[in-house]
């Protein structure tokens, strides 16, 4: 597994979490999570800098080092 399929798999679950808190009633986690997934995705897209991804690389290889 590498770093980049990594972060959507954990991205897709994260917004799973936030669907299911949302339909228990628990409505303000579900926002805060959500608007949490929305800055880490917008300062990801102005800067080209993710703090998961970095982390992640300390355990996982990255996509184009593992087609080597």
């Amino acid at each position: 597994m590498c770093v980049e399929k990594l972060q959507k798999i954990l991205l897709a679950v994260t917004l799973g979490i936030a669907m299911m808190l949302a339909a228990a009633g628990s409505l303000k986690a579900a926002f805060l999570l959500q608007v949490g997934i929305i800055v880490i995705l917008i300062v990801s897209g102005l800067t080209g800098f993710c703090y998961i991804t970095n982390v992640l690389r300390t355990a996982f290889p990255s996509c184009n080092e593992e087609k080597k």
